[in-house]
């Protein structure tokens, strides 16, 4: 069994909310906490009860495998934007912005990957 290493969960979280472009008070009020506990969270000194823990993947829309783990499983809602073809698109993605944060998404998901 593995051994959750809470300070590489707390860089994964720290990863995602700055593609978003938020601050940590911005992801600390979305979830209902205070910014310094978001803060502890995030350099893994403290754990967060798993309630708190499924605040945060809604609020930052990640799957919990990659906050956690580092393993991404691909949604339907990030497989909508690809079309049968494997070509972007597929007439389901209707504006730039969105496929550019996807794009810095999936960047920043891969550096997580690549250091584990």
């Amino acid at each position: 069994m593995r051994e959750l290493d809470y300070g590489r969960v707390g860089m994964r979280i720290r990863q995602v909310r700055k593609v978003k472009g938020w601050s940590q008070d911005e992801l600390a009020r979305k979830c209902g906490i205070s910014m310094s506990f978001l803060g502890h969270i995030e350099r893994g000194t403290r754990i967060m009860s798993l309630e708190t823990f499924v605040n945060i993947c809604g609020a930052l829309e990640a799957d919990a495998d990659e906050l956690l783990w580092g393993e991404v499983h691909p949604s339907d809602a990030v497989l909508d934007l690809w079309g049968p073809s494997g070509q972007r698109d597929g007439g389901k993605c209707k504006d730039a912005d969105s496929y550019a944060l996807y794009v810095k998404i999936m960047k920043s998901v891969a550096e997580i990957i690549n250091e584990a």
